[in-house]
């Protein structure tokens, strides 16, 4: 379970990866290695996503999502396989939380007769 914020975790499962060859740092071992991580998470089919979230993931993250729901997060900085997919998982963390929270609502506030 990965913990985005708390009161909302998404379960590994629903989470995909996908490796290839990376145009980033690596030297000779760019060529042969297959670092470049993708995380692949379908939005509309989540299960631990309710649906007041998923349409709220949907508006946030509308230019990051495809037209089948499904976000992709691509990491290619790190020389490792390893280390690109924890840099996926943070970055998804990231986006998810910041998509997923409820905003607060804004107070009406009246400007002071001194104004």
């Amino acid at each position: 379970m990965i913990d985005i914020f708390p009161g909302l975790g998404i379960s590994e499962r629903e989470l995909n990866f996908s490796c290839d060859r990376s145009p980033g740092p690596g030297g000779q071992n760019v060529n042969k290695a297959h670092t470049r991580v993708t995380l692949i998470f379908d939005v509309g089919g989540s299960l631990s996503l309710s649906s007041q979230q998923k349409k709220r993931v949907c508006e946030a993250l509308g230019s990051r999502i495809s037209r089948d729901g499904v976000l992709r997060v691509v990491s290619c900085k790190e020389r490792t396989q390893l280390a690109n997919r924890r840099a996926a998982v943070n970055r998804f963390i990231e986006l998810m939380g910041q998509a997923a929270q409820v905003p607060k609502p804004r107070k009406a506030t009246v400007a002071p007769a001194s104004a």
